[in-house]
């Protein structure tokens, strides 16, 4: 039975945590390592990963000073000796089988890693009714770089919802890069390009707490988007330097969308800031035009073709319509207009063997 190890980055959910430890220790797969990286905590989370340290000899914690998520999680694979790595964030859990299943699945399969399902549950840990992927539309298979359709849609930016072998970690040299958001995405599109046998199971791996405070689409700061530049920046270079692009013009169109949407909405930005943001991400809007990438919706297509005419006050003006006409939708209302839905995908679809490796 080979050892697998769990890394769990912890800071300040001292409220989320314990049943985020107890299920990893009470997996029915019990060859684990779990590695609790406490970075930080000034509430009682520290405290509490010590206690289950004790209780339980498989539990190793480390202390470090507050570095972010990236850096606890590489502190976590630099101390890992599994021969398969699960990541859990601190206030999500895992299903008590998953780890028996998504280790019996990379074994089978010898493969570089495996993606599972997931559920979304309420703050208070209560499961919603269906899983992530869809049960009936998405039956076990191999994933595909040139598959845009199947593959594209279940190969997820999230690490949580995978087995992956270390000896594949490994060979890529492969950590989370510190200080930039999306670093899931970073690691896990690296993953992809640079893999050979890559499986989706149906098996639903964690439950992922939707927790209600801090908007985080309205409290976007310039740091933010100065770091996501950087972050779609590397993003976009591994998939071109790697002769991907086909596979990134969906990535783009979801990414393009998303953030688009997240710098309409937010409430800290003043107009110069506004203005430094658009401006150090001109690159990412012209590949629109370059990639031939719709929009999702009518209103942002505006807004980009504003960007990419380089009429950048009008471009402002119009952001602010937008957040105003935003401003009383509800969450579910902003989050359908924010992603490219199936007629999207179809008219970018048409252009695949163009951009086919």
């Amino acid at each position: 039975m080979n050892k697998v190890t769990i890394i769990v980055p912890i800071y300040n959910v001292e409220k989320y945590l314990r049943k985020s430890i107890e299920s990893t220790i009470n997996q029915t797969y019990e060859n684990i390592e779990v590695i609790l990286i406490d970075d930080g905590s000034t509430d009682n989370s520290g405290i509490i990963c010590d206690e289950y340290q004790k209780l339980d000899s498989r539990v190793k914690v480390i202390h470090k000073e507050n570095g972010g998520l990236s850096s606890a999680r590489n502190v976590g694979l630099d101390n890992c000796t599994g021969k398969f790595i699960m990541f859990l964030d601190s206030d999500d859990f895992l299903e008590l089988d998953a780890v028996e299943k998504m280790c019996k699945e990379i074994q089978t399969k010898e493969a570089d890693y495996v993606i599972g399902n997931y559920i979304n549950c309420t703050e208070e840990g209560e499961k919603w009714d269906k899983p992530y992927f869809d049960l009936q539309k998405y039956n076990p298979f191999k994933l595909d770089i040139n598959d845009y359709q199947n593959s594209f849609f279940i190969m997820n930016s999230s690490v949580c919802n995978k087995i992956f072998r270390k000896e594949f970690i490994d060979k890529l040299n492969l950590r989370f890069i510190v200080g930039l958001p999306a670093e899931d995405a970073i690691f896990t599109t690296y993953c992809f390009i640079n893999s050979k046998k890559v499986y989706y199971t149906q098996c639903i791996v964690f439950n992922y707490r939707q927790r209600k405070s801090g908007s985080i689409s309205s409290n976007c700061s310039v740091k933010y988007f100065d770091g996501i530049n950087k972050a779609y920046r590397i993003i976009y270079d591994n998939f071109k330097n790697n002769n991907c692009l086909g596979y990134y013009r969906y990535f783009y169109a979801k990414s393009m969308n998303y953030i688009t949407f997240k710098f309409v909405d937010s409430k800290l930005l003043n107009k110069d800031e506004r203005k430094s943001i658009i401006e150090k991400m001109s690159w990412f809007y012209s590949l629109t035009i370059e990639l031939e990438v719709p929009p999702c919706h009518d209103s942002i297509g505006k807004l980009i073709d504003l960007i990419n005419s380089k009429e950048i006050d009008k471009a402002l003006e119009y952001c602010n319509l937008l957040q105003r006409n935003r401003a009383d939708m509800t969450m579910q209302e902003k989050e359908k207009i924010s992603k490219p839905d199936a007629e999207t995908y179809q008219k970018i679809s048409i252009l695949d063997s163009k951009y086919r490796q």
